[in-house]
């Protein structure tokens, strides 16, 4: 058998992939699961986009776009960004992708060299490291407290930084620990990106989704110098209940972008023409239905905090954002189960979709030992049975 690159060969899958997997096909054996893990609204697209997709494919618009994204397409999103962050972009400064999660990878690709170092706050989306290796880059992790909500903070991003580093990936609100960074903290980091020359790629997918009076801020906001350095990234899925629909975009300095689309030009060309005449349709209105989407996912997120520390030996900081939290294991962690010790929440996510079929994301896969994630873009009803069984099982577990 012939060899492998040793690039492919180093990527770890996708934890949260696997785990979703395995839970679908616990379902197709007839297993009642309730799935916490992967991050997916469970609400359909609004029917106004599905009617624009639907539209789009009856005028014949099935043909290849320019591959940076349709000009109408890339105007929306540009007016967006005035609008709702503040940012002015030409058209020619946006590139539209298969997915925010190609956007991500293709900024990488085009602003990282081999042995560069690119910063990344702990805990982190389980993504944004391999994307790093597989780009050559080094990945560095910057460490976060739960004290804190987990939000990063300029002066360790600071201690951190050297002159091989080459970027920043911000994620706010955050998968996997719905944190907020407030507008402060992200003026300081901006002040550090400027002052020590790198980039900063800002995951801004969940903007959408925050609660209790929380606002979202674009790091490139904050003045010419930091845009300059800043590569933005949003997208359909999340807000728009669009994940299958794969549309990602991103706005950043035209070399950047020009790069980018270079690169996307060879590796997968235009994203869908549909689906990008269907987020033009979402960019354009249903602020009604986005309302009553962060509306349940907000009640969700009360009842599921509430629960967790309500369970025995399990806690949960309220998130902010997103539709993730992260649960406390570690008052867990080391008791016996049928006689031996779960020492990881690695083993104790295996046993639980084992014995309780309830899927959960552990810690490790996002550099966070002792944790584990929790999606609540589920019902009320599947996360009230979900965290039943997940106390009755950490109430069965032994010192």
């Amino acid at each position: 058998m012939l060899d492998l690159s040793s690039k492919a060969t180093g990527i770890a899958p996708s934890q949260t992939l696997a785990i979703d997997t395995r839970a679908k096909a616990l379902k197709e054996e007839g297993k009642d699961v309730v799935g916490f893990g992967v991050g997916e609204p469970d609400f359909d697209t609004p029917q106004y986009i599905r009617e624009a997709g639907k539209r789009a494919i009856d005028e014949g618009k099935t043909r290849y776009t320019p591959v940076p994204g349709t000009l109408t397409l890339r105007k929306k999103i540009a007016e967006k960004f005035l609008k709702e962050n503040g940012l002015s972009y030409k058209p020619s400064e946006i590139l539209v992708s298969s997915g925010a999660k190609q956007s991500i990878f293709t900024a990488l690709a085009a602003i990282v060299n081999d042995g560069d170092e690119v910063l990344i706050p702990s805990p982190y989306w389980v993504s944004y490291p391999e994307m790093v290796r597989m780009v050559g880059g080094v990945p560095v992790f910057v460490p976060t407290r739960q004290e804190d909500d987990f939000r990063v903070t300029a002066e360790a991003v600071r201690a951190l930084a050297t002159e091989r580093t080459k970027a920043l990936i911000l994620n706010s609100p955050s998968n996997p620990n719905g944190c907020v960074l407030p507008g402060g903290t992200l003026r300081e980091l901006a002040q550090v990106a400027v002052e020590k020359r790198f980039y900063v790629i800002s995951d801004e997918i969940y903007e959408k989704l925050v609660y209790d009076g929380e606002k979202h801020v674009s790091i490139a906001s904050f003045g010419d110098e930091i845009k300059a350095q800043t590569v933005v990234i949003n997208g359909a899925s999340k807000a728009y209940a669009m994940t299958g629909w794969r549309i990602g975009y991103a706005a950043g300095p035209a070399n950047v972008i020009k790069a980018m689309s270079a690169y996307q030009s060879h590796a997968a060309s235009n994203a869908c023409s549909i689906s990008q005449y269907a987020t033009e349709a979402a960019l354009s209105g249903g602020e009604e239905e986005l309302s009553k989407m962060v509306a349940a996912f907000d009640a969700r997120r009360k009842l599921i905090h509430k629960l967790v520390n309500d369970a025995p030996r399990l806690s949960a900081f309220l998130p902010k954002g997103a539709f993730y939290i992260m649960v406390d294991l570690r008052g867990v962690l080391g008791k016996r189960h049928r006689g031996v010790a779960v020492e990881s929440a690695e083993a104790f996510a295996e046993l639980l979709l084992d014995e309780e079929f309830v899927a959960v994301v552990p810690g490790e896969a996002f550099g966070a030992p002792g944790f584990i994630r929790l999606s609540y873009a589920t019902s009320e009803e599947r996360i009230r049975e979900g965290i039943r069984r997940m106390a009755a099982f950490v109430g069965k577990m032994e010192s």
